[in-house]
């Protein structure tokens, strides 16, 4: 990676902040709140697209550490 590494520590981090982001929506989303900022298709690409980013966190982590993400409570 000429040099430029990052770190187990690092994609933890970004895969905490990629949850954090899901269970934002999932509340906007069982709270009805979303409806005052998004058009339901807008909401279920930005959904997909928010899932699929905890997911590749999680592949990554995984493929550092060689263990399976246990799922967040």
């Amino acid at each position: 990676m000429n040099g430029t590494q990052i770190s187990v520590e690092a994609v933890r981090k970004w895969h905490a902040l990629a949850e954090r982001r899901r269970r934002h929506y999932v509340e906007l989303y069982r709270s009805d709140k979303w409806r005052r900022h998004y058009s339901e298709e807008a909401f279920a690409m930005l959904m997909r697209d928010v899932i699929k980013n905890v997911e590749s966190w999680s592949r990554i982590l995984e493929g550092m550490t060689g263990s399976p993400m246990a799922k967040a409570a």
